[in-house]
């Protein structure tokens, strides 16, 4: 899941200039994403993930392990920003404010996200490697690290709050 966790953070830290929307709104006349949805954020913290997953390839043959394939990195680091933008829209649709707590849809959307393409994309991947095991560590996981990583994030100035 390392290349699904780290997109969000480092989206955090590549983002900035444009919006993705372009400043468009949607029917409704909110902003389709908001300013938070930058492209530098979702090419940058897609291509984190990508390298991180790469660097975890290489680790995994030194000892013989095969876990992840160039294609399932791409779509969890791809689908974590895909899934965090997906919230965001559904966000403003609720009218709730950039940075904003929405609890649950904030922790989990990068999983969902990265499964729903690994789901479309390289469904084999998903069912030979995720357990029920591990699906209950990734559930359980997934938010005390989304809470950790948050506040280091506020911390140390790229993000506005600590959630």
């Amino acid at each position: 899941m390392i290349p699904a966790y780290l997109p969000n953070s480092s989206a955090a830290v590549f983002g900035g200039g444009r919006p993705i929307d372009g400043g468009r709104f949607w029917s409704d006349g909110r902003r389709i994403f908001g300013d938070g949805k930058t492209w530098r954020g979702l090419i940058g913290g897609t291509a984190a993930g990508i390298v991180c997953g790469f660097v975890q390839i290489g680790l995994e043959s030194v000892f013989g392990w095969q876990y992840l394939t160039p294609l399932a990195v791409i779509l969890l680091a791809a689908g974590a920003l895909l899934g965090d933008l997906g919230k965001s829209f559904f966000k403003r649709r609720l009218n709730k404010k950039r940075g904003e707590k929405w609890p649950i849809a904030d922790q989990y959307d990068l999983v969902a996200g990265a499964f729903v393409l690994l789901l479309i994309f390289d469904a084999d991947w998903v069912f030979a490697t995720i357990t029920p095991l591990i699906a209950l560590w990734i559930l359980i996981l997934t938010p005390l690290l989304h809470r950790g990583v948050n506040i280091i994030g506020y911390l140390i100035g790229v993000k506005d709050v600590p959630w």
